[in-house]
């Protein structure tokens, strides 16, 4: 995927016509343009390069904004060295050419102006097994000398007088200009600050389409010229003239663009605020010594020092010291959160009050804060549903006006009026006619949105999903590590006719030895504490260890000299290997009605053959596990039943425990022992089940939700302290960065107040066409006025957008163990705690 920065377009037609040119392109699957950022996002094959999208762009009548940065390079030796660097800078989404010169050492390379570029292109340098350092940015190429708005001061300096003949008419003055001084200021208004719509409307007819400059260009050059033959018929008179209206025009319309861009960049606050989170230097400790460096110089697995109250300057894992990290920035958690060696910290956190040694584990693109950017700009990027089917009218706007402008210019002239009074009423049509608020309404609305979401902790990554998410009536849980913690403790560890229960412990800890699975990790915890208390030594890990999917683990373990092939999993797949659980099921059924998970362990004969051994299959124990519930389950559940929304719990639990959690956290509908292969099929059943236009969506975490989360019609992934999983957060639509099941909530409220705001929007883009082309046709407006209106409908637009900025998420009740939870979380709590492991 390569994303374009496009500067030029000015209203939906613009953007339409570029996806257009860059679909044409041989290669390109998919070309996406959004107007309210300002960028184009093309999937194309490797064949295609940034300089045919520029091209393309540029031919359509656009530019794209260029920049230049230039590398030191180290460690090349002879020619074949910096081709293969210009190689690697060149397969770099972006760039368009790169030059190495191997007597200087130094690489210059030509891209689209990007903030993440330059990084990207030392990581590319180093992966090519070279050194780089940047050595500086060079500035955009299209710079211009002056700033959008001084050339609107100096336009409207030179308009004021042409309008002030308007307003002395209102008094009983006649203050009209002399035809040569009207002239001498229109002019400069027309051919200079108005030279940007003759040219970008020439290059869209040469193209084949039109858009708003064509409108404006039309429109004043019909007043500019019509006053010229006016003059030009009577010299020496005070003909009425209306250089005036070619003038103002210009300059509404140029004022009302640079009002537009000052409220777009106020959009992208959130994403600048993102960005700004990036530190610029660190400490790095290399061979003892502690040296500051800018962290574009840093690599993966230096010793990064961090001090009280400064910000974490990389991605990476604590190996010294313990303190406290405030993301609240980056996940919108407003409490600290508790670091120590071998937890991870993320880049751009605030180090409260311990001194802490960070290993370096993510660089540049590849931390977390440079993956929310680009997932936060790629939504604001991104077109809902809804807005491409106002795409569709946008692009038969600009040729309809034109029709109507030729239908009020034709039947002005049949009712009998002058060709200047015909004239006049055909440019008001022109002018007043706004693609721009019809192509503004969606996308701008949905950067603002984009960008409160992120403020929350909550990163859309497609912005269908936040325009769908309205429309819910049912949210479908996981459990593990969604409604509950996700951290399994051991509760019981139970032998079967009294054996001993640290051989079980022993051997279940042997067999998942190095594995990462939450019920593995508390196995694994617990041993290691018991073996600390007691000095005894851990067996050694499983060989030939395999997972079996929705099951459990299989391997081959070491115990006093013996060896045997152990199997731990649930009862489901007991019973598909024959092993009898009677002696325990009493035990099981128990720990089960408390809500807890039960894992059988049970020596079996070898994989692919017998042993001869009769008393295998053997049951060796149970494994009992307890997990508590999230501090906003209840909460969240009762506030989307509040809106009409019903929650439904999916789990591939134990009946007893799934139910357990449920009944804690207000769900009436379970759904326990399910595989992760039929999730994807009970979400679909969910669908089915409801009126068109009703919405399902799945709220998980975990690999085997990936399917459900990719079926639901809303995918929400949810990540935790340790971080999320990857393939679930790419299957989702929206990622909780918070870990806490309120950001359903709030997420839901988002997308009723930004889907308000967009018909809001589009409802005044529609109507204000709707209303001024009639009037202008009909002669009720003069084209200053209506340039004024058209100047003023798109900034309306984008301003409403901002308004949304002011939405405030659903309170949030702080629920703190034994004080704000439901009775149910209570009960649940207090049996989990309360429960001790045996032996």
């Amino acid at each position: 995927m390569i994303t374009l920065p496009i500067q030029g377009m000015t209203c939906a037609s613009c953007a339409g016509r570029v996806e257009k040119a860059l679909k044409k392109l041989p290669g390109v699957s998919e070309a996406s343009v959004n107007l309210a950022a300002e960028i184009a996002t093309v999937q194309a094959g490797a064949e295609v390069t940034t300089a045919n999208l520029t091209d393309a762009i540029v031919k359509a009548g656009y530019e794209v904004p260029l920049a230049s940065t230039e590398l030191n390079v180290e460690g090349m030796t002879c020619a074949s060295c910096s081709g293969r660097v210009e190689k690697a800078l060149k397969k770099v989404p972006g760039v368009l050419s790169a030059s190495v010169n191997l007597a200087t050492n130094q690489a210059v390379v030509r891209h689209v102006a990007s903030v993440d570029l330059p990084a990207q292109l030392r990581v590319a340098v180093q992966a090519a097994g070279y050194g780089a350092r940047l050595v500086h940015d060079a500035a955009p190429a299209d710079a211009r000398f002056w700033t959008e708005g001084r050339q609107v001061a100096a336009a409207a300096l030179l308009s004021a007088p042409l309008v002030l003949p308007m307003l002395g008419d209102l008094l009983g003055r006649h203050w009209m200009l002399p035809a040569l001084w009207q002239f001498l200021l229109a002019a400069p208004v027309q051919f200079i600050f108005g030279a940007r719509f003759f040219k970008a409307g020439w290059a869209a007819l040469r193209a084949g389409s039109a858009n708003m400059d064509v409108l404006v260009a039309l429109g004043t050059a019909a007043a500019f010229g019509l006053s010229l033959a006016m003059w030009w018929r009577e010299p020496d008179g005070m003909p009425h003239l209306y250089f005036e209206s070619a003038a103002v025009v210009i300059t509404l319309v140029r004022f009302g663009k640079w009002m537009e861009a000052r409220a777009k960049h106020r959009t992208l606050a959130a994403l600048d605020a993102l960005q700004a989170l990036r530190p610029t230097t660190a400490l790095v400790r290399r061979g003892g010594v502690d040296t500051e460096l800018p962290v574009s110089e840093l690599q993966l697995g230096d010793l990064v020092v961090v001090r009280p109250g400064q910000r974490i300057a990389v991605d990476g894992e604590v190996v010294e010291g313990e303190s406290h990290a405030d993301e609240s920035l980056i996940t919108g958690e407003s409490l600290p959160v508790a670091r120590s060696p071998g937890d991870k910290v993320t880049g751009g956190a605030v180090n409260a009050e311990g001194l802490l040694i960070v290993r370096t584990t993510a660089l540049g693109a590849e931390t977390q804060i440079a993956r929310i950017v680009r997932l936060v700009a790629s939504a604001q990027g991104a077109k809902a549903p809804i807005q491409q089917q106002v795409d569709k009218v946008a692009a038969v706007f600009v040729p309809a006006v034109l029709v109507i402008a030729l239908l009020t210019l034709l039947g002005w002239l049949w009712q009998g009026a002058e060709w200047p009074t015909a004239l006049i009423h055909a440019v008001s049509v022109l002018v007043i006619a706004c693609p721009c608020a019809l192509g503004l309404a969606t996308p701008a609305t949905l950067m603002v949105a984009s960008g409160l979401a992120a403020k929350r902790g909550i990163l859309v990554r497609d912005a269908s999903a936040l325009e769908r998410l309205r429309d819910v009536r049912v949210v479908a849980f996981d459990k593990t590590g969604t409604l509950t913690e996700g951290k399994p403790r051991l509760l019981a560890c139970e032998p079967p006719g009294g054996g001993d229960a640290r051989a079980v412990l022993a051997q279940a800890a042997a067999l998942q030895a190095g594995s990462e699975h939450p019920l593995a990790r508390a196995v694994l915890q617990f041993a290691a504490r018991r073996w600390d208390e007691t000095s005894a030594t851990s067996p050694s890990a499983a060989t030939g260890t395999r997972a079996v999917p929705g099951k459990g683990v299989l391997g081959q373990v070491q115990y006093h000299g013996q060896s045997h092939w152990l199997a731990l999993g649930h009862g489901r797949w007991m019973a598909e290997l024959g092993v009898n659980c009677a002696p325990l099921q009493a035990s099981a059924d128990a720990h089960q009605r408390k809500g807890l998970t039960v894992s059988w362990l049970a020596a079996v004969p070898a994989p692919g053959g017998s042993t001869g051994d009769a008393t295998l299959p053997a049951l060796l124990g149970l494994l009992a596990f307890g997990d508590t519930a999230r501090p906003q389950a209840a909460a969240t559940v009762a506030e989307l039943a509040q809106q009409g929304i019903a929650s439904v719990l999916i789990s591939g639990d134990n009946p007893g425990a799934a139910h357990h959690l449920a009944e804690a956290v207000g769900i009436t509908r379970v759904h326990a022992e399910v595989r992760p292969e039929t999730k994807a099929a009970l979400v679909a059943e969910l669908k089915a089940a409801l009126p068109v236009g009703q919405a399902v969506a799945m709220v998980g975490d975990g690999i085997n939700d990936a399917p459900a989360l990719a079926a639901a019609d809303v995918g929400m992934a949810m990540t935790h302290a340790d971080g999320g999983t990857d393939i679930a957060m790419h299957s989702a639509g929206l990622t909780l960065l918070r870990g806490d099941p309120w950001s359903v909530v709030e997420a839901h409220s988002l997308a009723i107040a930004t889907g308000r705001k967009i018909r809001q929007n589009l409802f005044w883009a529609f109507a204000y066409n709707a209303l001024g082309l009639p009037l202008a046709a009909l002669g009720h407006l003069s084209p200053v006025i209506a340039g004024a209106a058209m100047a003023m409908s798109s900034v309306c637009v984008v301003g409403n957008a901002l308004w949304l900025s002011r939405w405030r998420p659903p309170h949030r009740p702080d629920a703190l163990p034994g004080e704000a939870l439901s009775p149910g979380e209570r009960r649940y709590l207090a049996e989990a705690v309360n429960a001790r492991p045996d032996g």
